[in-house]
């Protein structure tokens, strides 16, 4: 379902059985898999990638260079950025610099299963591992590892949680869920 009051360029780059919410906007060169939920006043920009099974909520800015797993949930206000020393592309000093995406555009990746909190904002160039949480309000300047939950500016880990989403008790790779019962060998296997 795509809203009447959305602007989506390409409705062929959206996934069967997505929702696309009212004033979202999906550039033409972007992608949306299959069973995604994207908010009310989202914006995705041409060369952005979003899986399947993901949750854009509202008010969620995904820029070009930003990949997005399956099975990813973005939470109110997350901002993506992807260029580390921004300038004004119309700034005269700064025309040349932005001529060419090999020189300003910094990928960002957001691997499957992860959770990104409210009013997140990830710096460029950075990768959240699977299953990973990120705290609301948190600013992520360096990697995420698996299975870590980090919060703060600049966000730093703080414990380890499970697939379900519940903290451990220690290491994911070694402790069992209290809530699903998922113990550290079913998440360090290969899926």
């Amino acid at each position: 379902m795509i809203h009447p009051l959305a602007l989506v360029d390409d409705v062929n780059a959206i996934g069967p059985d997505t929702n696309v919410w009212a004033f979202a906007h999906i550039m033409s060169g972007a992608t949306v898999g299959n069973h995604c939920n994207i908010g009310d006043h989202a914006f995705i920009e041409s060369g952005a990638v979003v899986g399947d099974y993901v949750t854009v909520k509202n008010h969620v800015l995904i820029w070009e260079g930003i990949t997005i797993d399956d099975n990813v949930f973005l939470g109110p206000g997350v901002v993506f950025t992807n260029d580390r020393f921004p300038r004004s592309p119309r700034m005269m000093i700064a025309q040349h610099r932005y001529s060419d995406r090999a020189n300003w555009l910094v990928k960002t990746r957001v691997h499957r299963g992860s959770s990104i909190g409210a009013s997140a904002t990830l710096c460029p160039g950075i990768e959240i591992g699977c299953f990973s949480m990120v705290g609301a309000g948190s600013v992520v300047t360096k990697n995420v590892l698996p299975y870590s939950l980090v919060m703060g500016s600049p966000a730093r880990h703080v414990h380890y949680v499970c697939s379900c989403g519940q903290k451990l008790t220690a290491d994911y790779r070694t402790s069992t869920c209290c809530h699903c019962g998922e113990t550290g060998q079913e998440r360090v296997m290969p899926s």
